[in-house]
């Protein structure tokens, strides 16, 4: 699989993600170790988690198969801490939590140090200062390697990012962002992702085939072993099946018809290939579902098709957006 820098850094990962979002909870170790050997064996190194997926159990099932199963050495694992199970205070961005959460994190996944560890989101209740201080001792003290955020906007990233940038050598840039990016949802090319491309950050396409729908699977009617048809993740799948998004998925198939190819193939190299876009995180309920997204490594989409595609999909940007002074 080819390898990308990591934003601006010299870190180099595969340019598509496994993402274990389910493990633990709807993925039993025995599933995701069938992952995770399908992903190394096609060159993936690039492995996101977080501290609250499963409660802390998809860290520990990556904990139980690193080493025994693929060498420590040859995947960089990434996961996140700041999203708390409290609904009075969704996130917790404060050196405390953080940095107990990234030693339980370590504890959980059975190493000393995360290659990539991320802020899960932004939190309006703690100063951002003390936030981004958490990830500079995580990195000066080895627990991480290098640094990200995930769930920032536009505004938030750029700050966040340059007052890391306004003490070099001393306190770590950031690397990466992660955000919900597909051809169902094209919100960060409002803001976040100039941003990112200005800053040098690279963004981790998360849910990059729309939740699910883009494969068309959700066409004619919901699976019954499918996402939208999970207790859990059904209300994560209904916000695209309206008839915008029905409009995108039939441009997608009608693409992948053309060339031969799968509507998730389509839609993976797609938003693979958007400049900025480091690695899209993939989640798959099994291997079979992971082998055909990591397929998408043949195929590059024709000039036209990507036109046709951004077209269909193209959201609305206005004042005071980039380019609005072409309205």
């Amino acid at each position: 699989m080819e390898q990308r820098h990591f934003g601006r850094t010299g870190l180099r990962v595969s340019r598509i993600g496994l993402g274990t979002l389910t493990w633990g909870r709807d993925t039993g170790e025995h599933d995701a170790a069938d992952l995770l050997k399908v992903f190394w064996e096609a060159g993936g190194t690039l492995v996101d988690t977080a501290d609250v997926y499963g409660d802390g159990d998809a860290e520990y099932v990556l904990g139980q198969l690193v080493e025994r199963l693929v060498p420590r050495r040859d995947l960089i694992i990434a996961t996140k801490a700041g999203s708390v199970p409290d609904p009075e205070r969704r996130f917790d961005g404060s050196r405390g939590h953080l940095l107990t959460a990234l030693d339980a994190s370590l504890e959980r996944l059975g190493t000393d140090y995360v290659d990539v560890w991320q802020v899960h989101a932004f939190d309006p209740g703690t100063p951002l200062e003390e936030t981004l201080q958490a990830l500079d001792i995580a990195v000066t003290s080895g627990r991480a390697r290098y640094a990200g955020v995930s769930n920032f906007c536009g505004w938030q990233l750029a700050k966040a990012a340059t007052w890391q940038l306004a003490a070099p050598g001393v306190r770590t840039r950031l690397a990466s962002t992660q955000m919900e990016y597909s051809l169902l949802q094209r919100g960060v090319e409002r803001e976040v992702l100039p941003a990112a491309l200005d800053l040098g950050i690279g963004l981790l396409p998360s849910s990059p085939l729309g939740r699910g729908v883009l494969t068309g699977k959700y066409r004619h009617s919901t699976p019954p072993d499918s996402r939208g048809a999970s207790e859990h993740l059904s209300p994560f799948v209904a916000p695209y099946l309206d008839d915008a998004a029905g409009r995108i998925v039939d441009a997608v198939a009608t693409a992948a018809d053309g060339l031969a190819a799968t509507a998730l193939q389509v839609a993976l190299a797609w938003v693979r290939d958007r400049p900025g876009v480091v690695a899209p995180i993939v989640g798959a309920r099994h291997a079979q579902q992971l082998a055909a997204a990591l397929s998408v490594e043949a195929l590059s989409l024709p000039y036209e098709i990507r036109r046709a595609l951004d077209d269909v999909s193209a959201p609305v940007h206005r004042y005071p957006d980039q380019d609005w002074s072409t309205l």
